[in-house]
Protein backbone atom coordinates (compact mmCIF):
# COMPACT_ATOMS: atom_id res chain seq x y z
CA UNK A 1 0.00 0.00 0.00
CA UNK A 2 2.88 2.07 0.88
CA UNK A 3 3.85 1.76 -2.47
CA UNK A 4 0.57 2.90 -3.98
CA UNK A 5 0.80 6.37 -1.96
CA UNK A 6 4.19 7.50 -3.72
CA UNK A 7 2.34 7.48 -6.83
CA UNK A 8 1.21 10.57 -8.56
CA UNK A 9 -2.41 10.61 -8.35
CA UNK A 10 -3.84 8.00 -11.17
CA UNK A 11 -0.68 6.33 -11.74
CA UNK A 12 -0.54 2.64 -10.49
CA UNK A 13 1.73 0.20 -10.82
CA UNK A 14 -0.28 -1.68 -13.30
CA UNK A 15 -0.42 1.19 -15.10
CA UNK A 16 3.69 1.53 -14.89
CA UNK A 17 4.30 -2.05 -15.64
CA UNK A 18 2.45 -1.80 -18.41
CA UNK A 19 4.00 0.69 -19.62
CA UNK A 20 7.33 -0.33 -19.66
CA UNK A 21 6.72 -3.39 -21.28
CA UNK A 22 5.38 -0.75 -24.13
CA UNK A 23 8.65 1.00 -24.01
CA UNK A 24 10.64 -2.18 -23.87
CA UNK A 25 9.17 -3.72 -27.35
CA UNK A 26 8.68 -0.36 -28.95
CA UNK A 27 12.63 -0.57 -28.15
CA UNK A 28 13.59 -3.73 -29.90
CA UNK A 29 11.10 -3.11 -32.72
CA UNK A 30 13.30 0.16 -33.59
CA UNK A 31 16.62 -1.23 -32.45
CA UNK A 32 15.66 -3.76 -34.69
CA UNK A 33 15.47 -1.87 -37.99
CA UNK A 34 17.91 -0.03 -36.79
CA UNK A 35 20.82 -2.13 -36.25
CA UNK A 36 22.52 -3.61 -39.79
CA UNK A 37 23.06 -7.24 -40.66
CA UNK A 38 26.34 -7.63 -39.55
CA UNK A 39 25.88 -5.81 -36.15
CA UNK A 40 23.63 -8.50 -35.76
CA UNK A 41 26.32 -11.12 -35.77
CA UNK A 42 27.95 -9.25 -32.68
CA UNK A 43 27.60 -10.65 -29.45
CA UNK A 44 25.74 -8.10 -28.37
CA UNK A 45 23.54 -8.56 -31.45
CA UNK A 46 23.63 -11.79 -30.75
CA UNK A 47 22.10 -12.39 -27.58
CA UNK A 48 19.68 -10.07 -28.90
CA UNK A 49 18.29 -11.43 -31.62
CA UNK A 50 18.64 -14.78 -28.88
CA UNK A 51 15.75 -13.18 -26.79
CA UNK A 52 13.32 -11.68 -29.55
CA UNK A 53 13.58 -14.81 -32.71
CA UNK A 54 11.60 -18.25 -31.89
CA UNK A 55 10.37 -21.14 -33.85
CA UNK A 56 11.38 -20.24 -37.45
CA UNK A 57 12.84 -17.04 -36.81
CA UNK A 58 15.78 -18.74 -35.03
CA UNK A 59 16.36 -21.01 -37.80
CA UNK A 60 20.05 -20.55 -38.86
CA UNK A 61 20.92 -17.71 -36.39
CA UNK A 62 24.69 -18.16 -35.43
CA UNK A 63 25.14 -17.89 -31.79
CA UNK A 64 27.19 -20.00 -29.39
CA UNK A 65 26.28 -23.57 -28.39
CA UNK A 66 25.76 -22.09 -24.83
CA UNK A 67 22.63 -20.33 -25.74
CA UNK A 68 21.01 -23.48 -26.77
CA UNK A 69 20.62 -24.92 -22.97
CA UNK A 70 18.01 -22.03 -22.66
CA UNK A 71 16.10 -23.23 -25.78
CA UNK A 72 12.95 -25.20 -24.24
CA UNK A 73 10.69 -26.17 -27.55
CA UNK A 74 8.00 -23.91 -29.17
CA UNK A 75 5.39 -26.66 -28.69
CA UNK A 76 5.54 -25.02 -24.85
CA UNK A 77 3.01 -22.07 -26.40
CA UNK A 78 0.19 -24.45 -25.09
CA UNK A 79 1.73 -24.44 -21.32
CA UNK A 80 0.65 -20.69 -21.50
CA UNK A 81 -3.23 -21.00 -22.45
CA UNK A 82 -3.18 -23.99 -19.81
CA UNK A 83 -2.35 -21.40 -17.24
CA UNK A 84 -4.64 -18.89 -18.30
CA UNK A 85 -7.42 -20.93 -18.31
CA UNK A 86 -6.44 -21.97 -14.63
CA UNK A 87 -5.70 -18.69 -13.50
CA UNK A 88 -8.15 -16.30 -14.85
CA UNK A 89 -11.02 -19.28 -14.91
CA UNK A 90 -10.11 -19.01 -11.29
CA UNK A 91 -10.64 -15.37 -11.05
CA UNK A 92 -13.77 -15.28 -13.47
CA UNK A 93 -15.84 -17.65 -10.64
CA UNK A 94 -14.84 -14.95 -8.13
CA UNK A 95 -15.75 -12.54 -10.24
CA UNK A 96 -19.23 -14.18 -10.38
CA UNK A 97 -19.75 -15.33 -7.04
CA UNK A 98 -19.22 -11.75 -5.86
CA UNK A 99 -21.29 -9.79 -8.53
CA UNK A 100 -24.13 -12.57 -7.23
CA UNK A 101 -23.07 -12.21 -3.64
CA UNK A 102 -22.31 -15.72 -3.13
CA UNK A 103 -19.29 -14.90 -1.23
CA UNK A 104 -16.88 -11.97 -0.95
CA UNK A 105 -13.81 -11.51 -2.72
CA UNK A 106 -10.57 -13.18 -1.24
CA UNK A 107 -8.59 -10.64 0.91
CA UNK A 108 -5.49 -12.17 -0.45
CA UNK A 109 -6.67 -11.21 -3.94
CA UNK A 110 -7.81 -7.70 -2.33
CA UNK A 111 -4.24 -6.99 -1.17
CA UNK A 112 -2.19 -8.07 -4.52
CA UNK A 113 -5.12 -5.41 -6.41
CA UNK A 114 -4.55 -2.72 -4.05
CA UNK A 115 -0.66 -3.05 -3.74
CA UNK A 116 -1.00 -3.01 -7.66
CA UNK A 117 -2.81 0.15 -7.18
CA UNK A 118 -5.75 -1.47 -9.23
CA UNK A 119 -8.17 -0.09 -6.62
CA UNK A 120 -7.97 3.66 -7.94
CA UNK A 121 -9.51 2.59 -11.32
CA UNK A 122 -12.63 0.75 -10.26
CA UNK A 123 -16.04 1.99 -11.10
CA UNK A 124 -19.14 1.36 -9.99
CA UNK A 125 -21.81 0.65 -12.96
CA UNK A 126 -19.37 -1.45 -14.80
CA UNK A 127 -19.59 -4.65 -13.47
CA UNK A 128 -20.67 -6.77 -16.51
CA UNK A 129 -17.78 -4.83 -18.35
CA UNK A 130 -15.07 -6.60 -16.37
CA UNK A 131 -16.98 -9.89 -15.87
CA UNK A 132 -17.22 -9.71 -19.94
CA UNK A 133 -13.93 -9.08 -20.35
CA UNK A 134 -12.31 -11.94 -18.37
CA UNK A 135 -15.01 -13.75 -19.58
CA UNK A 136 -13.81 -13.27 -23.53
CA UNK A 137 -9.96 -13.53 -21.98
CA UNK A 138 -10.85 -16.85 -20.50
CA UNK A 139 -12.36 -17.84 -23.98
CA UNK A 140 -9.01 -16.61 -25.99
CA UNK A 141 -7.45 -19.10 -24.15
CA UNK A 142 -9.71 -21.89 -23.96
CA UNK A 143 -9.54 -21.53 -28.19
CA UNK A 144 -5.81 -21.01 -28.64
CA UNK A 145 -4.88 -24.11 -26.09
CA UNK A 146 -7.48 -26.70 -28.42
CA UNK A 147 -5.45 -25.09 -31.00
CA UNK A 148 -2.59 -26.12 -29.95
CA UNK A 149 -3.23 -29.48 -29.08
CA UNK A 150 -5.56 -30.41 -32.01
CA UNK A 151 -4.60 -28.02 -34.70
CA UNK A 152 -1.17 -26.53 -34.76
CA UNK A 153 1.41 -28.63 -35.78
CA UNK A 154 3.94 -27.44 -34.27
CA UNK A 155 7.83 -27.75 -35.78
CA UNK A 156 10.80 -28.47 -34.01
CA UNK A 157 11.31 -24.72 -33.36
CA UNK A 158 12.40 -23.26 -29.91
CA UNK A 159 11.68 -20.30 -27.90
CA UNK A 160 13.90 -19.25 -25.17
CA UNK A 161 13.44 -20.10 -21.46
CA UNK A 162 12.83 -16.23 -20.83
CA UNK A 163 10.46 -15.90 -23.30
CA UNK A 164 8.71 -19.00 -21.82
CA UNK A 165 9.12 -17.57 -18.15
CA UNK A 166 7.84 -14.50 -19.44
CA UNK A 167 4.62 -15.84 -21.03
CA UNK A 168 3.90 -18.12 -18.20
CA UNK A 169 3.83 -14.57 -15.91
CA UNK A 170 1.99 -12.71 -18.77
CA UNK A 171 -1.54 -14.40 -18.49
CA UNK A 172 -1.31 -14.01 -14.43
CA UNK A 173 -0.95 -9.93 -15.17
CA UNK A 174 -3.01 -10.22 -17.76
CA UNK A 175 -5.99 -11.50 -15.34
CA UNK A 176 -5.04 -9.27 -12.62
CA UNK A 177 -5.23 -6.39 -14.97
CA UNK A 178 -8.50 -7.36 -15.78
CA UNK A 179 -9.51 -7.96 -12.86
CA UNK A 180 -8.54 -4.57 -10.90
CA UNK A 181 -11.41 -2.69 -12.77
CA UNK A 182 -14.39 -4.41 -10.43
CA UNK A 183 -14.98 -2.38 -6.96
CA UNK A 184 -13.52 -4.18 -4.44
CA UNK A 185 -15.36 -1.98 -2.09
CA UNK A 186 -19.20 -3.11 -3.48
CA UNK A 187 -21.13 -4.20 -0.16
CA UNK A 188 -23.95 -6.16 -1.35
CA UNK A 189 -24.07 -8.07 -4.47
CA UNK A 190 -26.02 -7.31 -7.85
CA UNK A 191 -29.48 -8.80 -9.36
CA UNK A 192 -29.47 -10.72 -12.48
CA UNK A 193 -31.93 -7.86 -14.20
CA UNK A 194 -29.42 -5.00 -12.27
CA UNK A 195 -26.62 -6.84 -13.40
CA UNK A 196 -27.45 -7.31 -17.32
CA UNK A 197 -29.36 -3.52 -16.67
CA UNK A 198 -25.73 -2.05 -17.82
CA UNK A 199 -25.18 -3.53 -21.05
CA UNK A 200 -24.40 -0.92 -23.21
CA UNK A 201 -23.90 -1.08 -27.15
CA UNK A 202 -20.08 -1.11 -26.88
CA UNK A 203 -20.06 -4.89 -25.27
CA UNK A 204 -22.30 -5.59 -28.33
CA UNK A 205 -19.89 -4.02 -30.69
CA UNK A 206 -16.69 -5.22 -28.88
CA UNK A 207 -18.34 -9.03 -28.48
CA UNK A 208 -19.00 -8.68 -32.41
CA UNK A 209 -15.19 -7.61 -33.08
CA UNK A 210 -13.90 -10.20 -30.79
CA UNK A 211 -16.08 -13.37 -32.13
CA UNK A 212 -15.33 -11.98 -36.03
CA UNK A 213 -11.44 -11.61 -35.11
CA UNK A 214 -11.34 -15.03 -33.29
CA UNK A 215 -13.13 -16.99 -36.22
CA UNK A 216 -10.45 -15.16 -38.77
CA UNK A 217 -7.45 -16.39 -36.16
CA UNK A 218 -9.02 -19.94 -36.06
CA UNK A 219 -8.85 -20.27 -40.13
CA UNK A 220 -5.38 -18.70 -39.95
CA UNK A 221 -4.05 -21.36 -37.66
CA UNK A 222 -5.66 -23.40 -39.71
CA UNK A 223 -4.05 -22.54 -42.58
CA UNK A 224 -0.62 -22.60 -41.11
CA UNK A 225 -1.76 -26.18 -40.04
CA UNK A 226 -2.74 -27.99 -43.45
CA UNK A 227 0.64 -27.18 -44.93
CA UNK A 228 2.30 -29.75 -43.05
CA UNK A 229 -0.59 -32.45 -43.68
CA UNK A 230 -1.69 -33.83 -46.51
CA UNK A 231 -4.59 -34.26 -48.50
CA UNK A 232 -6.07 -37.12 -45.85
CA UNK A 233 -5.37 -34.49 -42.74
CA UNK A 234 -2.30 -36.72 -41.44
CA UNK A 235 0.84 -34.61 -40.80
CA UNK A 236 3.54 -35.11 -43.67
CA UNK A 237 6.57 -32.99 -43.01
CA UNK A 238 7.52 -30.23 -40.45
CA UNK A 239 8.96 -27.95 -43.53
CA UNK A 240 7.95 -24.20 -43.38
CA UNK A 241 6.29 -22.99 -46.45
CA UNK A 242 4.84 -20.11 -48.07
CA UNK A 243 0.59 -19.88 -47.03
CA UNK A 244 -1.68 -18.42 -49.05
CA UNK A 245 -5.24 -18.05 -48.86
CA UNK A 246 -8.00 -15.81 -46.98
CA UNK A 247 -5.88 -12.74 -45.02
CA UNK A 248 -2.65 -14.67 -46.26
CA UNK A 249 -2.78 -12.66 -49.63
CA UNK A 250 -2.92 -9.17 -47.83
CA UNK A 251 -0.09 -9.60 -44.47
CA UNK A 252 1.99 -12.13 -43.94
CA UNK A 253 1.01 -13.03 -40.49
CA UNK A 254 -2.55 -12.52 -40.46
CA UNK A 255 -3.37 -14.64 -36.90
CA UNK A 256 -0.38 -11.97 -34.99
CA UNK A 257 -3.26 -8.80 -36.53
CA UNK A 258 -6.25 -10.96 -35.40
CA UNK A 259 -4.57 -11.14 -32.04
CA UNK A 260 -4.82 -7.54 -31.74
CA UNK A 261 -7.83 -7.32 -32.91
CA UNK A 262 -9.11 -9.17 -29.95
CA UNK A 263 -7.33 -7.40 -27.62
CA UNK A 264 -8.95 -4.11 -29.26
CA UNK A 265 -12.63 -5.99 -29.00
CA UNK A 266 -11.83 -6.04 -24.95
CA UNK A 267 -10.52 -2.23 -25.18
CA UNK A 268 -14.27 -1.47 -26.58
CA UNK A 269 -15.71 -3.72 -23.59
CA UNK A 270 -14.65 -1.53 -21.40
CA UNK A 271 -16.27 1.42 -22.85
CA UNK A 272 -12.45 2.70 -24.38
CA UNK A 273 -12.24 4.06 -21.34
CA UNK A 274 -9.48 1.83 -19.37
CA UNK A 275 -6.34 3.45 -19.77
CA UNK A 276 -4.46 0.65 -18.70
CA UNK A 277 -6.27 -1.81 -21.12
CA UNK A 278 -5.19 0.36 -23.79
CA UNK A 279 -1.46 0.08 -22.63
CA UNK A 280 -2.56 -3.46 -22.76
CA UNK A 281 -3.38 -3.13 -26.29
CA UNK A 282 -0.18 -1.04 -27.14
CA UNK A 283 2.13 -3.92 -25.66
CA UNK A 284 0.08 -6.37 -27.97
CA UNK A 285 1.01 -4.23 -30.90
CA UNK A 286 4.24 -3.70 -30.48
CA UNK A 287 4.88 -7.47 -29.38
CA UNK A 288 3.08 -8.82 -32.48
CA UNK A 289 4.30 -5.97 -34.81
CA UNK A 290 7.93 -7.31 -33.71
CA UNK A 291 7.12 -10.71 -34.41
CA UNK A 292 5.42 -10.14 -37.36
CA UNK A 293 8.51 -8.10 -38.92
CA UNK A 294 10.72 -11.49 -38.03
CA UNK A 295 8.07 -13.62 -39.72
CA UNK A 296 8.36 -11.38 -43.05
CA UNK A 297 12.05 -11.08 -43.17
CA UNK A 298 12.15 -14.84 -43.06
CA UNK A 299 9.66 -15.76 -46.24
CA UNK A 300 11.62 -13.17 -47.86
CA UNK A 301 14.47 -14.87 -47.38
CA UNK A 302 13.93 -18.44 -47.89
CA UNK A 303 11.60 -18.21 -50.54
CA UNK A 304 12.77 -16.37 -53.41
CA UNK A 305 9.34 -16.03 -54.96
CA UNK A 306 7.26 -14.34 -52.13
CA UNK A 307 4.88 -12.23 -52.54
CA UNK A 308 5.73 -8.83 -52.62
CA UNK A 309 2.77 -6.99 -52.31
CA UNK A 310 2.33 -8.51 -48.72
CA UNK A 311 2.92 -6.50 -46.07
CA UNK A 312 4.20 -7.97 -42.64
CA UNK A 313 1.65 -7.08 -39.98
CA UNK A 314 -1.48 -4.49 -40.68
CA UNK A 315 -2.72 -4.87 -44.22
CA UNK A 316 -2.23 -2.08 -47.01
CA UNK A 317 0.34 -0.07 -44.05
CA UNK A 318 3.05 -2.28 -43.01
Amino acid sequence: MVSVWLLPPGVTLLTILWLVLDVAFLAALLIHFLISREKRCSVVGTLFNDLIRYGKTKTGLQRPYWLTHFDVPKRWFSHFYFVSLIWNGFLLWILLCSVLHTFSIPQWIRTVIQCLGGDSQQIFGREFSTVLALALLWLHSLRRLLECVFVSVFSRGVIHLVQYCFGLGYYFVLGITVFSHYPLDRKTGLSLDDFLSQICWYHILGLLIYIWSSVHQFRCHSILADLRKNSSGEVAHLNHAVPSGHWFEKVSCPHYFAELLIYTSIAIVFGFSSITWWLVVIYVFCNQALAAILCHEFYHDKFDSYPVHRKAFIPYIF
